[in-house]
């Protein structure tokens, strides 16, 4: 199975509640590298890399997010390779 390249931009209640760190737990646990940012219009970028599955998975968690974050949108784009080993949260 090949590796799949996501960008996901989260909007709501996702900075100050543990997302990045809670993204980063659920990305090691899937075998998912990449990066997770809060940025400054108060969304939180994440970047993946994994298999199809993995990604999906990591996809459907950001939906909802850990138990203290609202998440109002979540937008998902393809994109290109990033040279990333693990996950990290910046």
């Amino acid at each position: 199975m090949g590796k799949v390249y996501k960008k996901a931009w989260v909007s709501g209640k996702v900075q100050g509640v543990w997302f990045r760190a809670s993204t980063k737990q659920q990305a090691d646990q899937l075998g998912i590298s990449g990066y997770a940012k809060n940025l400054e219009d108060g969304r939180v970028e994440v970047f993946m890399c994994g298999n199809e599955v993995s990604v999906a998975k990591l996809l459907e968690w950001l939906e909802e997010g850990p138990p203290m974050a609202v998440v109002n949108e979540l937008k998902v784009a393809d994109a290109e390779s990033e040279a990333s080993e693990g996950f990290v949260t910046c």
